[in-house]
């Protein structure tokens, strides 16, 4: 599988470190910068093959993904919608806010379209990701581009219509999970320990609970009720988060991601 990249940022070298990683797909990988010296440096320090315009990585793929800031969708789109169209090839967006149905009326209905939505946690292979895709993309077309995605962490199908949900909860939510772990670790700064050492703490606890999760297939709130002793330390601290609006707190937070997502699209 040829895959090309249009965009050198820190997502694109996050999927690319993962892809170069994985041992079970056949690969060459190609990127572009419209900076023609990045594209250079950047190649080198990857090791991919570094081409000399977007229309030449187009040519060189067998599915590329668009791995640029929605501000520079239209012109990359512009630069390459004739050779994409051409080609009928798989284009892949991972940009906040780009529908697939925005993707097809740029490339025409029958070019295959797919909307990936990584989080950051794809530059150490924890990504959640999740994807959709236009009724011309085939299922093969898309399984590769799961591919792709899972070697940056787990890819989950969404609707485009769960997109924006999605978008709260994996995309943005690890802001959330910082924060409260940080929130966590300052909570131990003000009882008298190192916020270093508070923070290793959080976050092997948060990471654990996660797992927990995952592994144990239980709901949260039995397991909150397996912590909580009667009259313990535990419960002690969920009646004060609980007391203070946590709950609701998060869920606003949630909405408010979802409405600003779904105005960027609406803007485009």
């Amino acid at each position: 599988m040829k895959i090309g990249f249009i965009g050198t940022g820190n997502m694109a070298t996050g999927i690319i470190s993962g892809l170069k990683k994985d041992t079970e797909i056949e690969k060459s990988i190609f990127v572009y910068n419209h900076h023609s010296e990045k594209t250079e440096a950047y190649a080198a320090k990857m090791d991919v093959t570094g081409v000399a315009s977007s229309q030449a990585l187009v040519e060189e793929s067998d599915i590329v993904v668009l791995a640029v800031k929605p501000v520079g969708f239209p012109n990359v789109v512009a630069e390459i919608c004739m050779a994409v169209q051409a080609k009928k090839i798989p284009v892949i967006s991972i940009a906040a806010g780009i529908t697939t149905a925005w993707l097809s009326e740029q490339f025409g209905a029958e070019v295959p379209a797919i909307r990936v939505m990584p989080n950051m946690n794809a530059v150490i292979g924890e990504s959640m990701s999740g994807i959709a895709a236009n009724d011309a993309t085939s299922e093969a077309q898309l399984q590769q581009a799961e591919a792709i995605f899972q070697t940056v962490g787990a890819v989950e199908r969404v609707s485009e219509e769960e997109f924006s949900i999605f978008t709260a909860i994996a995309g943005s939510a690890p802001a959330f999970a910082f924060l409260y772990m940080d929130s966590i670790a300052r909570g131990a700064v003000k009882a008298g320990m190192n916020k270093q050492k508070a923070l290793r703490i959080a976050a092997q606890t948060v990471l654990g609970s996660a797992k927990m999760i995952l592994e144990s297939e239980e709901e949260p709130w039995p397991l909150i009720d397996k912590v909580c002793s009667p009259g313990g330390t535990t419960i002690a601290g969920v009646d004060a988060l609980l007391d203070n609006s946590f709950v609701p707190t998060v869920m606003k937070s949630v909405a408010a991601t979802i409405k600003r997502d779904k105005e960027m699209e609406q803007a485009q």
